[in-house]
């Protein structure tokens, strides 16, 4: 079949115009998706609880999936039992530990970056503070204050007590017997320095204790060693606080180990 002029001209009008029209459709959706942000998904951003048969147990506040906010926990009766604050998943600030019954504060312990650091700090349920506790980097300190419960600071702590056996010249060794001055029965015993104030157990040598009596044997070496032994005590107060004190013992030889 033939096709007049004129339709033949109409034919190619059409042609031409659809294929224009496609070309701005490409362009516009070309920019549309230029122009979209695309936000990945960072986590939930929100408080959750935490439940068991119908109560809650705990709320956990989050930021982009991680700790970030107040964190709180319950009694099985529904009351407050502790919170912390955290800062990107770490605990900063101070833990809070509260009394089942009236809701009263009996504990702060400070964080930094998730470890005690700081001066914990423990009331009665009156209110009145009953004790302050040093701790640097999560290792305890000596630093201890303990209040009765009317507000009095209570200093009745034993120290310790050391008798020498000096079997140096006829067995080569020279004992040292350990005691806390109270006779405490679960009293310990370590053989170290505090190690920047604070009371690291990997860096002293426990000393075997039974009764609360302890014994270190050292021996003769041959060669220059300190002319002294430094001990550290450690007990339970009545407070339910270990109490630590350090005695440096000087020693008749300079060869003892």
């Amino acid at each position: 079949m033939k096709l007049l002029p004129g339709t033949l001209l109409f034919v190619l009008f059409l042609i031409i115009f659809e294929g224009c029209i496609g070309k701005g459709s490409r362009k516009k959706d070309s920019k549309n998706e230029n122009d979209t942000v695309t936000v990945p998904d960072t986590g939930y951003t929100g408080i959750t609880q935490y439940m068991n048969e119908g109560r809650v147990l705990k709320e956990v506040t989050f930021k982009n999936g991680v700790r970030h906010g107040l964190t709180k926990t319950y009694y099985a009766g529904g009351q407050l039992y502790q919170t912390f604050w955290y800062e990107n998943g770490l605990r900063q600030d101070s833990g809070r530990w509260y009394q089942q019954d009236g809701g009263q504060l009996f504990r702060s312990t400070p964080y930094k970056n998730d470890t005690i650091d700081g001066i914990q700090k423990q009331y009665y349920r009156t209110g009145k503070l009953r004790a302050k506790i040093g701790y640097v980097k999560g290792l305890r300190t000596p630093f201890l204050e303990e209040y009765t419960n009317t507000g009095k600071l209570d200093i009745s702590y034993p120290e310790i007590v050391a008798n020498v056996g000096d079997e140096y010249n006829t067995a080569g060794r020279f004992r040292v017997i350990l005691e806390m001055s109270d006779k405490d029965k679960k009293a310990k015993f370590y053989r170290g320095e505090f190690t920047d104030g604070r009371f690291d157990t990997t860096k002293c040598q426990p000393i075997r204790t039974v009764d609360g009596t302890g014994t270190l044997i050292l021996r003769k070496t041959g060669s220059v060693k300190p002319g002294y032994v430094g001990i550290i005590g450690s007990v339970i107060t009545k407070y339910g606080n270990r109490y630590l004190t350090y005695k440096r013992i000087e020693l008749p030889y300079n060869d003892l180990n």
